[in-house]
């Protein structure tokens, strides 16, 4: 029995100021707001020290993109494995399958994260994929070389997954996309990360009619069928790549690509 002369404990309260949002979700894209027929993207915002709510895609598989500081996923993959937390920093991504409750956690004092979150309907569950930028970065079986270009292989073919792969593109300056591609089983988007350029999005020649400057955080989605060539400008510029579909990277799949030896190309 509680002693009824033990003084209880008092907490202090919180204010909680209008415009002082801890934790924020936006959504930025999904099947019902865009031509895509799988794909979402949105962004999880953290102040210091903020701690989310418990997320779940029930049917869905995911990836998260670290794009400002450092987050902490706390991991609950039922099945009766025990929980675990990940450390995501700048540029590390994290593949989560369907089914898999999870938890985000800035521990940081005085610096905000954010990340950003791909998501498509999968079937089936994978495993847990960590890949950190320091290690990828400077991992060449990771890396393509092009023309002016690099893209990283952040989640690729050889990690479990029923449709997304993901990984960054750094452009140098005053550079563009060759040969433009398009897909007939892969639907995109791409999310700029760092610098400014122009994107157009076409199905043929004759019709480029969304041609367009773009910005940090900017984020452009990527129906079947379309062309999708990109052009930096005066710095370098960054972008996350995420693919739904088949599962594989277009210079993988077609040495003209990587060579360019055609003025474009259909996958």
């Amino acid at each position: 029995m509680p002693d009824p002369a033990a003084a209880p404990e008092v907490k202090p309260a919180h204010l909680l100021k209008a415009g002082a949002a801890q934790f924020e979700y936006r959504q930025r894209s999904n099947p019902r707001t865009t031509n895509l027929d799988m794909l979402a993207y949105g962004t999880f915002h953290a102040g210091p020290g903020a701690v989310s709510d418990e997320f779940f895609h029930r049917a869905e598989e995911a990836i998260l993109f670290c794009l400002e500081g450092a987050c902490t996923v706390e991991l609950d993959e039922g099945n009766g494995a025990a929980p675990r937390a990940v450390k995501l920093d700048y540029y590390d991504t994290l593949y989560l399958p369907r089914e898999t409750a999870y938890r985000l956690v800035n521990e940081s004092a005085d610096a905000p994260a954010m990340l950003a979150v791909c998501r498509a309907p999968a079937e089936n569950r994978h495993a847990v994929h960590h890949a950190r930028w320091e290690e990828i970065r400077r991992d060449e079986s990771r890396i393509r070389h092009l023309n002016q270009k690099d893209v990283f292989l952040m989640f690729d073919v050889s990690e479990g997954a029923d449709k997304l792969i993901a990984g960054y593109t750094i452009y140098e300056p005053h550079t563009r996309a060759w040969p433009p591609h398009n897909h007939t089983d892969q639907e995109e988007v791409y999310i700029f990360t760092k610098g400014r350029g122009s994107m157009e999005v076409y199905p043929d020649e004759e019709h480029k009619t969304f041609v367009y400057s773009v910005d940090t955080m900017d984020a452009v989605t990527i129906p079947l069928l379309n062309y999708h060539p990109v052009f930096s400008q005066e710095e370098e510029l960054h972008f996350i790549w995420c693919l739904c579909g088949e599962r594989y990277w277009v210079g993988d799949k077609h040495k003209a690509f990587m060579d360019a030896s055609v003025d474009s190309l259909t996958t």
